[in-house]
């Protein structure tokens, strides 16, 4: 059944070789129980290793049932001694931390035998050991010979055809060392047993053959047989050893552990800790500043103007770094007594937005869900005249933009507006309009016609002098006016053809017969309806200080002038009809016939989204009209809110990442804390490492198990360092509360704790991996030999 060939074994030790067996050749029977005798470094233990396939030969050949070894690749010699041997050592090597029961499965389990029959063959081997009574123990609750009968039953378990002893009863007092020789004798009835021993009587009373060792050769037989030539017989079953199993045997080992465990999963969750409270604290915060931002920009539009102004992305990217560089100190400053002269608009563009038919019935188009005003722009001027108790006089929508300081009126106010006089049109039938959303009405009603306007007034009522004047209000020593003073004030506009006259010279000018304007037919006649001011929960308004008026407004004043005698003269001249003076180019000619009424295209378009969640979608909108179009035609906007919340969100993440890096360290100094620790336990469990080699363990099942080990520390550390980061949410939370009336700050989302914990599972198998792959490197022999 088995043969060695000129076998050859030599060990080397610095510059000194020791030859452990030296060209011997020896043929084993089926069924036989063999002694091999011999002093300490006569190689019969040598012999033994490399008969199970744990000591590899310099030279020969090791013949099992027709199949010659010396090919064998590592794989092969696994199986090999997981099918095929059982091995029975002077020091039992059971692993402590498993239960008897385990400890005999577990060669049954590399071989794949199923949970059932594994616990039901364990049992029975066991039994038949003489065991029954202790199957619920762990090996160290045993004495001496019950733990040598484990072994036996572990070396049964898998059924093997050879059975190898070493010195079974080396370490056992003589009674039970005869009930150990009585079990052995028993079972080695059906399969080839071979046992070393340095005790002649044992050989004698239960070998059937005895071969004697001395000086790495055979100097005895006294049974020898001769091996007949046979075709290969030999089947192997590979082993494995599934991540479950793995993750079984560290969990136990784990478990002997308990406080080493808690305390190296703790050490390692610091940096999770740290990682997960400042993710926390930076959600938190942005949570915070983006509903402080939906709250404060909710009315702020999306603006389409007809020019607007492009800066390449190289150029954004230099202005933020130089910026920065100016709040860090790092500015590089000149020195020289010369001044640079640079042309800033070599890195911008200006960009014409053309609003053609297609693109306004676009607009129009919007769905009204996401979309809840639209607000147009017009430079048309109201040609406008009030009767006062100075007679009819013109009067005009004086912009509030600059007050006599030259200071701008913005500045001086707590609300902020972004200055237009035409409030934007409700899309939707039903709800309420922007006015009633946006201003409180001091006096008097909404507008429920076109012909009506509003009065605007800041958060302190106050009023720019200059607006009042132009309206035709007497202010001299004047510093307050009642609202029912202002409320129903009817003004007309008067028609281009009404307004302008044109003299001998052929340009036009306005006329001064404002009673005959006023008593035009075709003037519209409008009226104060109402006096507004800005809620005080809304942060950004559209409307300056003064009259208001509706695009519908707008838009009969444009169809009552478009055709008129100035427009006419102005668009067949390429001199302005009034000044008689060049225009600098087209654009100031096209602005000029927007002032006189000639069109209905706005100079700029405000998009109004009903819900600062609802601007992505008016955004994607606007994007998707733009799809297909060259650059020329394509529509550009600007998305302030957008654009602020970038720059917060982008400032948060710059911290947070900081901050990261910062708790990172403590996640590197985990990883070699993990390394050092899986080496420490390589070490202890080096002569477990050597018992699952020699129940055909491969490498990298040995491997496997101290990567399961730090996957479970790993596991663990995340576990816990994110449950504890989670407690500290409650005393931080209750600490920035008391300091910024900010609720619940600190909020620890799902998935950075699961991506925390992943993060820590994979680490942590990376720093144990090395100490790992050292571990299934080590040599079974030696493994085995280790206390």
């Amino acid at each position: 059944m088995l043969e060695l060939k000129n076998i050859r074994k030599v060990y080397h030790v610095g510059d000194m070789d020791t030859i452990a067996l030296d060209d011997i050749s020896v043929a084993f029977r089926e069924k036989e129980f063999v002694a091999i005798l011999g002093t300490s470094g006569s190689g019969k233990t040598t012999c033994l290793n490399i008969i199970g396939g744990l000591d590899k030969y310099d030279s020969g050949d090791l013949v099992i049932k027709g199949k010659k070894t010396k090919d064998f690749k590592d794989i092969e010699w696994d199986s090999y001694r997981n099918n095929s041997v059982g091995f029975i050592f002077q020091s039992y090597n059971l692993i402590m931390h498993l239960s008897i029961v385990e400890n005999v499965e577990l060669g049954m389990t590399l071989s794949g035998v199923s949970r059932e029959q594994k616990h039901k063959r364990a049992v029975e081997v066991l039994e038949q050991v003489g065991l029954k009574e202790h199957l619920h123990k762990k090996p160290n609750q045993l004495s001496g010979g019950q733990m040598q009968r484990v072994a036996i039953a572990r070396a049964l378990a898998n059924d093997p055809e050879i059975l190898l002893c070493d010195e079974p009863t080396g370490a056992l007092d003589t009674t039970t060392s005869i009930q150990i020789m009585d079990l052995i004798k028993e079972v080695a009835g059906d399969r080839l047993v071979i046992m070393v021993t340095h005790n002649p009587e044992l050989a004698q009373e239960y070998a059937d053959r005895i071969i004697k060792f001395k000086d790495g050769k055979i100097i005895d037989d006294t049974n020898p047989h001769q091996e007949r030539p046979k075709e290969d017989q030999f089947h192997l079953k590979k082993t494995a050893m599934k991540f479950k199993t793995a993750l079984g045997l560290s969990l136990n080992n784990l478990k002997t552990k308990k406080g080493r465990t808690f305390l190296t999963s703790f050490a390692s969750s610091i940096g999770i800790i740290g990682i997960a409270v400042i993710l926390s604290l930076s959600s938190g915060f942005k949570e915070q500043i983006l509903k402080f931002q939906s709250d404060a920009m909710a009315d702020m539009p999306i603006i389409i103007s007809q020019n607007t102004q492009q800066i390449d992305e190289e150029t954004m990217h230099k202005l933020a770094n130089d910026r920065m560089a100016v709040v860090k100190g790092t500015a590089e400053f000149e020195d020289t007594n010369k001044v640079y002269l640079y042309d800033p608009s070599e890195n911008t563009q200006i960009h014409t937005n053309v609003f053609t038919d297609e693109f306004m019935d676009y607009l129009e188009s919007i769905d009204p869900e996401i979309c809840g005003s639209l607000g147009y722009t017009r430079l048309a001027n109201l040609n406008m005249v009030r009767n006062t108790d100075k007679g009819v006089m013109p009067v005009s929508i004086a912009s509030s933009s600059f007050n006599d300081n030259g200071m701008s009126s913005m500045m001086s106010s707590a609300t902020m507006s972004l200055g237009l006089s035409s409030y934007p049109k409700q899309l939707a039938d039903s709800g309420k309009s922007y006015l009633e959303k946006t201003y409180d009405v001091m006096a008097g009603e909404y507008p429920t016609s076109d012909n009506e306007v509003v009065l605007v007034i800041d958060e302190k009522n106050r009023i720019p002098l200059n607006v009042m004047e132009a309206l035709g209000f007497d202010t001299k020593d004047v510093e307050t006016i009642d609202f029912d003073d202002i409320v129903g004030t009817e003004m007309k506009i008067i028609p281009n053809n009404e307004y302008y006259v044109k003299t001998d010279m052929g340009n036009y000018i306005p006329g001064t017969d404002y009673q005959t304007m006023y008593d035009s037919k075709d003037a519209i006649t409008i009226k104060i309806a109402a006096i507004v001011r800005q809620k005080s929960n809304v942060t950004v308004g559209v409307l300056s200080t003064g009259i208001a008026y509706s695009d519908n407004l707008a838009g009969k004043i444009i169809e009552l002038n478009e055709d008129s005698d100035i427009v006419k003269a102005q668009e067949d001249s390429n001199v302005n009809v009034m000044t008689m003076q060049n225009f600098d180019d087209d654009t100031a000619k096209s602005q000029f016939l927007s002032y006189l009424g000639a069109t209905s295209i706005p100079y700029m378009i405000m998009v109004y989204p009903e819900t600062f969640e609802n601007k992505d979608l008016v955004l994607d909108y606007l994007d998707a009209y733009n799809e297909d179009k060259d650059s020329d035609d394509a529509i550009v906007y600007t998305d302030m809110a957008g654009t602020m919340s970038s720059m917060t969100s982008g400032i948060m993440d710059a911290i947070t990442i900081v901050l990261v890096a910062f708790a990172a360290i403590s996640l590197v100094v985990s990883l070699i804390m993990i390394c050092i620790i899986t080496y420490t336990s390589v070490l202890e469990r080096t002569k477990e490492i050597g018992v699952l080699r020699a129940l055909g363990a491969r490498k990298k099942d040995i491997t496997r198990v101290f990567d399961a080990e730090t996957f479970i520390l790993g596991l663990f550390s995340g576990i816990l360092g994110i449950t504890i980061a989670w407690l500290l949410t409650f005393p931080i939370n209750s600490v920035l509360y008391s300091i910024t009336d900010l609720e619940n700050v600190a909020k620890l989302r799902p998935e950075h704790a699961i991506l925390l914990v992943v993060i820590s599972t994979i680490l942590t198998v990376m720093g144990g991996h090395i100490p790992a792959k050292m571990a299934s490197k080590k040599d079974a022999v030696e493994a085995l030999r280790s206390e």
